[in-house]
């Protein structure tokens, strides 16, 4: 684990923890022909992209045995907002077209107004259209109080989640190394009472530097979603 203004994560261990991201409504083929390149060339941990572009991915990255690179999919993204029946619609035709991963947005209406139960229903339909994938669950950390942050931490892992995310990076907010300090006290106050199994951090959201990719590193990341996959092995050299 990298120490505070201290280089001690090398490129490879952190190109590793690296989702690549493109998620901008702009994005083009071009774009992602660029990210998944890139992706390959770093050996980033995945590819992060909307449903759209799914299947150009997974062509070209058809070698993923030799590169280690997986095909990460948003579902929801970016408001959460809509329908149940849509995120399970939209996570069923990415697991039908190859993706790997799926990172699902919160119902953070739901968690704001204490509808915890709805929070989790919603959780568990997208988890159940996807089992055998890796699952995390964005709880949009910049619209959340340090309760709710804790409580929409508490609700992704009682429901399945492989992993828990901060941000989405479209509603404000980013992700700090607080506020992953704060997700990992609460998801191993959850492990320590026997209650889930040990669920992971996705930190994701205004991440540019090397630097900043430690000092999340630090605080518990165990993944970073970023567009600035290279700057941040740069640093590292």
């Amino acid at each position: 684990m990298c120490e505070m203004n201290e280089k001690a994560v090398g490129r490879e261990q952190i190109c590793a923890m690296i989702d690549h991201t493109a998620l901008k409504p702009q994005a083009t083929e071009a774009d992602i022909r660029k990210l998944c390149a890139e992706a390959k060339e770093y050996h980033f941990a995945s590819v992060c992209v909307n449903t759209a572009f799914l299947s150009l991915c997974r062509e070209l990255l058809k070698e993923k045995e030799e590169t280690g690179v997986k095909c990460c999919v948003v579902i929801g993204f970016p408001l959460g907002a809509c329908a149940t029946e849509v995120k399970v619609f939209e996570t069923l035709y990415a697991v039908r077209e190859g993706a790997d991963e799926i990172d699902m947005v919160i119902n953070v209406g739901a968690v704001k107004e204490r509808r915890d139960e709805f929070a989790a229903y919603d959780i568990k339909a997208v988890r159940e259209a996807c089992k055998g994938k890796v699952l995390k669950v964005i709880i949009e950390t910049g619209l959340l109080t340090d309760e709710e942050k804790a409580r929409a931490t508490r609700i992704a892992a009682l429901s399945g989640a492989d992993f828990v995310k901060t941000c989405t990076g479209f509603s404000g907010g980013a992700a700090t190394p607080s506020d992953i300090a704060l997700m990992r006290d609460t998801l191993d106050c959850l492990e320590r009472a026997g209650l889930t199994p040990h669920v992971k951090l996705k930190a994701s959201g205004g991440i540019r530097t090397y630097e900043a990719a430690c000092e999340l590193i630090a605080a518990g990341a165990d993944r970073l979603g970023a567009s600035a996959g290279v700057t941040i092995a740069a640093g590292a050299e």
